[in-house]
């Protein structure tokens, strides 16, 4: 059995004041009772926040930085470009495709609120004017067609035109918000 070491002169030299140690010896081993370094409780401390707000950003805040969000987010800004470079009047698949834009149909939607809700309703119900959430359509329900009668109105019925106020990019936003709620007709049909 191994004996414990006695405090030598050597041994008594080595010790501080502030080196107190611990009332226990294992095999011969003295353990001092030492304050860990603060670069070492910093680095501690440090990860113990970064992980609390890593996890209320990431789990509770709904952030979603997953690679899936973000090749999502990247899709629908080259869409939303490409749609934007495209030249010549749009054909019908253009606009479906727009419609499935989330970023062309918010802006659509805030152009409709602003300009379209007094007549046809917040939620395309109708009211003054048509529903624009069923599948009747007075003057025409092709996507070209619904771009049309924003663009030029309908004099008759008391809708005005919107073409020069809105211009071509704001009026196919708005047609993509109002197709964003209807499904595209089979080809088959």
């Amino acid at each position: 059995m191994s004996q414990p070491l006695k405090n030598t002169p050597a041994r008594q030299s080595q010790k501080t004041k502030d080196d107190a140690l611990r009332p226990h010896v294992y095999d011969g081993i003295e353990e001092f009772d030492k304050r860990l370094p603060n670069w070492w409780l910093w680095t501690l401390y440090s990860a113990m926040i970064f992980s609390v707000a890593y996890w209320f950003i990431m789990h509770q805040a709904g952030a979603d930085f997953s690679p899936q969000a973000t090749i999502e987010q990247k899709l629908a800004r080259l869409q939303a470009e490409a749609a934007a470079r495209a030249t010549g009047p749009l054909n019908d698949d253009q606009l479906w495709a727009l419609s499935l834009n989330s970023e062309t149909v918010s802006a659509g939607k805030a152009t409709f609120l602003a300009t379209c809700a007094a007549c046809h309703g917040e939620n395309l119900q109708g009211g003054i004017g048509f529903n624009l959430a069923d599948n009747e359509w007075v003057h025409g329900g092709r996507p070209t067609e619904i771009v049309h009668t924003i663009t030029n109105g309908v004099v008759e019925k008391g809708m005005q035109a919107w073409g020069s106020q809105l211009g071509e990019r704001k009026i196919q936003e708005v047609a993509a918000f109002i197709l964003s709620h209807h499904k595209k007709p089979d080809a088959t049909q």
